[in-house]
C-alpha cells in the first residue's frame, strides 16, 4: 500500500532476502561519464529531512549530513522535509523547485523514467563502488529496459503472515510452523476461533483502500495480477478462477467457519490492535506492524511470529528510493551519489546504524527484505547477530522462506484500483448471499476505466 513507512535510518537495513527476476545494475551502452570538477563546490538539494515532529530522526539525519560535508568540504547539502507527492511533483517540476536528488515509493520510477523527468545515471556507477552490492532485482526498479539507472533503493519490505505465537500453542498448533498454504490458514484459523469467545482466527481489510491492497497481496501469493500490460495497455488481470479463489476462501472462513468473527470493515490500525489485545490469530501484514503492535497498542514482541505469504507463489512488496532530477549537472549527480553511499547505500556503516538503533531502543532484528547481496550482506547479518534486541527466531520461517518469493510491485494507479477492490471484500465479509462473479465483474469494469487513462 502506498503510504508512508516513516521510520528510522536503520529501517534500510534489516534482514532476510527476497527475490525477484535479476537484472542488469548498468547500462551496457559503453562509454563514460562526462568529466567533472571534483574540486567545483556544488550545493546539493535534497528531501527527506524528518519533520520537527521525529527529533530524534531528525537530528540523526542533520548529524549524518555535517558529518558528510565535514568529509567533503566542496559539497553543501541543502536538506528539505518532504518525500514524494504525486499531487506536486509535477508543478515542482514545471516550477524549477524540484530537489537535484528527491525521495520516491517503488511505484513511481517507471512512470519517471518513461517521461524523462530524472537523469540517467548509470555510467557513474562504477565510481561508486558500494552499489555494486546492492541486490540486482532492487536496481531493475530503478532502471529501463536497457539497463539504464536512474536512482538508487533505500529500503524495501514484503508482506508475511504475522500470528500469535501464543494462541498457536493454545490451540496445539506448532508456533514454529506457521501455516504455508492458505488451506492450511483456514485450518489453523477454525482451531484458533475454538479457544472460545472473542477469539478471531484470522483478520483481513476491507475499507479505506485497505481491503483491495490485501485482496492484491493476496491475488499475489497465488500467483495472479491485478492489472497486465497487453501491447501497452493496461487491463484487469483479477476476474477469473484465482480472484475468485481469493473471495471464496474470505466468504468460506466468514460464514462457514465463524473463524473471522463478527466484527467487519476493519481498516489499517484495526487488526494492529486486535493482535495487541491477544484475540486474534493471524493476518497479512508487514513485519514493521510488530513494532506498531508493541508501541502503540501495548502488544509483547515475545508473542508475535512471521511466517512467509501463504502459497509464496510471490508477495506484494514496496519501499523507498532516491532518484535524480533530469536536469541535475555532473557535479550535481556525482555528489548526490557520493550522499547516498555515504548513508543510504553504505554497507560499512551498517553497524552503526543498528548501534544507534540500539541507543535509541529502536527493535533491531525485524525481518526485511535485504538491500545487500555478497559480502555486504554477511556485514549486516553480523551486525544483526551482535546488537539484536528482538526474539529473531520467532521470525525465522519468514526469513528462511522469503529469499525464494519473487517480490511483486503495486499495481499503477493502485489507490484508486484498492478503493475499488475493497468492495469485495467488504461484501464477502459482511453478506453471506454475496455473489463473487458479479463483484468481480463489476470491479473489472471500474479498475479497466482507470486503467484507460495510465500511459
Amino acid at each position: 500500500m502506498n503510504r508512508s513507512r516513516l521510520r528510522s535510518a536503520v529501517g534500510l537495513l534489516l534482514v532476510a532476502g527476497v527475490a525477484l527476476s535479476a537484472a542488469a545494475c548498468g547500462s551496457d551502452d559503453g562509454g563514460e561519464a562526462p568529466a567533472s570538477d571534483p574540486n567545483a563546490k556544488v550545493t546539493l538539494v535534497i528531501n527527506g529531512l524528518p519533520p520537527d515532529t521525529e527529533a530524534v530522526n531528525r537530528k540523526h539525519f542533520l548529524d549524518n549530513v555535517a558529518e558528510f560535508e565535514k568529509l567533503n568540504p566542496n559539497i553543501d547539502v541543502d536538506a528539505k522535509e518532504g518525500k514524494m507527492d504525486p499531487q506536486t511533483f509535477q508543478s515542482k517540476l514545471a516550477g524549477g523547485q524540484l530537489e537535484d536528488v528527491f525521495y520516491v515509493y517503488f511505484t513511481d520510477p517507471a512512470s519517471l523514467i518513461a517521461k524523462r523527468q530524472v537523469a540517467d545515471i548509470s555510467k557513474y556507477l562504477d565510481e561508486f563502488a558500494p552499489t555494486k552490492e546492492i541486490r540486482p532485482d532492487l536496481m531493475k526498479i530503478f532502471s529501463d529496459d536497457s539497463g539504464k539507472v536512474y536512482g538508487l533503493p533505500a529500503k524495501n519490505y514484503s508482506l508475511g503472515l504475522l500470528y500469535n505465537r501464543e494462541l498457536f500453542t493454545q490451540a496445539k498448533l506448532d508456533p514454529n510452523s506457521p501455516p504455508k498454504t492458505w488451506e492450511e490458514v483456514r485450518t489453523a484459523a477454525k482451531a484458533i476461533a475454538g479457544l472460545g469467545k472473542d477469539y478471531v482466527g484470522y483478520g483481513d481489510y476491507s475499507k479505506n483502500n485497505t481491503g483491495g491492497w490485501h485482496f492484491t497481496a493476496e491475488m499475489y501469493s497465488l500467483g495472479g495480477d491485478i492489472a497486465v500490460n497487453e501491447g501497452g495497455t493496461w487491463k484487469a488481470a483479477f476476474n477469473n478462477d484465482k480472484g475468485k479463489q481469493v473471495l471464496q476462501q474470505l466468504k468460506d472462513m466468514r460464514w462457514t467457519d465463524n473463524s473471522m468473527g463478527q466484527r467487519q470493515l476493519l481498516e489499517w490500525a484495526d487488526l494492529l490492535q486486535l493482535m495487541g489485545s491477544g484475540k486474534l490469530g493471524m493476518y497479512v501484514a508487514a513485519p514493521d506492524n510488530i513494532e506498531t503492535i508493541v508501541n502503540q497498542f501495548k502488544g509483547d514482541f515475545n508473542k508475535y511470529g512471521l511466517g512467509p505469504i501463504p502459497n509464496g507463489t510471490a508477495t506484494l512488496a514496496g519501499g523507498e528510493g532516491y532518484m535524480f532530477n533530469a536536469k541535475a549537472t555532473p557535479e550535481k549527480i556525482r555528489a548526490g551519489l557520493k550522499w547516498l553511499t555515504y548513508w543510504w547505500n553504505n554497507p560499512d556503516r551498517i553497524e552503526a546504524e543498528y548501534q544507534w538503533a540500539a541507543e535509541q531502543k529502536t527493535p533491531v532484528g525485524l525481518p526485511e527484505p535485504a538491500l545487500w547481496t555478497g559480502d555486504a550482506k554477511a556485514k549486516q547479518q553480523a551486525a544483526i547477530d551482535k546488537l539484536k534486541n528482538l526474539p529473531v527466531e520467532n521470525y525465522k520461517p519468514f526469513a528462511d522462506a522469503t529469499a525464494n518469493i519473487p517480490l511483486k510491485v503495486e499495481p499503477p494507479n493502485a489507490q484508486q484500483i484498492y478503493a475499488v477492490l475493497d468492495v469485495p471484500m467488504q461484501k464477502v465479509l459482511t453478506d453471506k448471499n454475496a455473489d463473487i462473479a458479479k463483484l468481480l465483474s463489476d470491479a473489472e469494469t471500474q479498475v479497466n476505466s482507470i486503467l484507460a487513462s495510465v500511459k
